[in-house]
């Protein structure tokens, strides 16, 4: 009975990662469309072609998973422990008889998409909506009209200026100048930018690293075609790939009224900076406050206060220091110089990093920027 177990769970990993392939398995080529590279021919020169062939081979190898199973376990001689725990011979029978069938319907399925130049695959419908003469019942007339819109779709692939957007290991958002692709196993959702709506209507927060006070952002999307009969299709992504897509896209994205979520990195930055400042002890002073001289609009209101114990006892080059200038900062702006003396390639590490009075240069850490409290009773 062990080892049918660990077959079973054995099978059951190794037909995860064929489904969902984790990032291993990707570096390594151990995917569907890397194994079957040499049949579904090149992406970039023939983008629609290719999908539709990857969504039949993925499908196909889906749907022989359970009959992998059922064979094993006849090869292995685990079919007692299956009678065992099934209680029963027949239904052990029948669920051999849907593994066989299931691969079966399957290819009877491929073969009704393959009929008139794949008119019936659920991609070439897709395609279909966008053409000028989708309500003519002429096949060949429709057949000559998705292969143009195709043809438009693999042009505009080719380009080098297109975004492409991962989300997962299984499905990808693709912006071209005039259309919005996501693409999953089985199918793709296809919408013209000129008649299609974007609304971001959820974002959502997932901390990553409380040490680093690391943390990813998503949003959720919903592309809104008005074409007549054109489905709805939902982007999630990572909220700093936002800014990417929206750079791309020739259509306005709509922001929900109540959905407030960070833009870029430097504004996930700006917000963990204020959050750890207003923790700090306030900096007194009587003295006048002027406008912020980074960006003339708010007032000064931080002053770099030494509070953290780096340089007691032992000083060293990389020590902070005292810095001895009047408050003349906004938070803000306090928070973008601290950003842009960081290396952009470790985030992680801003927060728990040093900077320089953008002044005197005198070093400091985040916990020497204090918020300033304004008092009457010194003069």
């Amino acid at each position: 009975m062990s080892a049918f177990f660990f077959y079973s769970l054995s099978y059951i990993l190794m037909s995860g990662c064929i489904i969902y392939p984790p990032t291993e398995f990707v570096s390594a080529g151990l995917t569907i469309k890397d194994i079957f590279s040499s049949w579904l021919g090149s992406e970039n020169e023939f983008f629609i072609q290719y999908h539709i062939k990857r969504s039949i081979i993925t499908l196909y190898v889906h749907s022989i998973l359970p009959l992998g199973y059922a064979l094993g376990l006849i090869v292995f001689g685990h079919v007692d422990a299956i009678r065992l725990l099934l209680g029963h011979n027949n239904l052990w029978l029948m669920i051999l008889t849907c593994t066989i069938l299931l691969p079966l319907y399957t290819l009877y399925k491929i073969l009704i998409w393959s009929m008139n130049n794949w008119s019936k695959h659920p991609i070439v419908q897709n395609l279909a909506l966008y053409c000028n003469n989708n309500n003519n019942n002429n096949n060949n007339n429709n057949t000559v009209s998705w292969t143009a819109i195709a043809s438009d779709i693999n042009v505009e692939y080719r380009r080098i200026d297109k975004i492409i957007i991962t989300t997962n290991s299984i499905t990808f958002i693709i912006a071209t100048d005039n259309w919005i692709i996501k693409v999953m196993p089985y199918r793709i959702f296809v919408a013209h930018q000129s008649d299609t709506a974007l609304v971001v209507n959820k974002s959502d927060t997932h901390d990553m690293s409380p040490v680093t006070r690391g943390e990813v952002q998503f949003i959720n999307i919903e592309v809104k075609p008005t074409r007549i009969g054109a489905q709805s299709f939902d982007i999630r992504l990572n909220a700093l790939d936002f800014k990417n897509l929206q750079d791309k896209v020739s259509r306005p994205i709509t922001i929900l009224q109540d959905i407030t979520f960070h833009k870029t990195l430097l504004d996930r930055f700006i917000d963990n900076f204020k959050e750890q400042v207003e923790k700090n002890p306030l900096y007194e002073t009587a003295e006048e406050l002027n406008q912020c001289i980074g960006c003339m609009q708010a007032p000064s209101n931080v002053k770099l206060y030494k509070l953290c114990s780096s340089g007691i006892g032992n000083s060293g080059p990389e020590d902070c220091m005292t810095c001895y200038c009047r408050p003349m900062w906004c938070i803000d702006c306090m928070a973008k110089w601290f950003a842009s003396r960081q290396d952009e390639n470790a985030p992680e590490t801003w927060l728990s990093s040093k900077c320089t009075c953008p002044v005197c240069r005198a070093r400091f850490c985040i916990l020497d920027v204090c918020l300033i409290k304004q008092s009457s009773e010194i003069q």
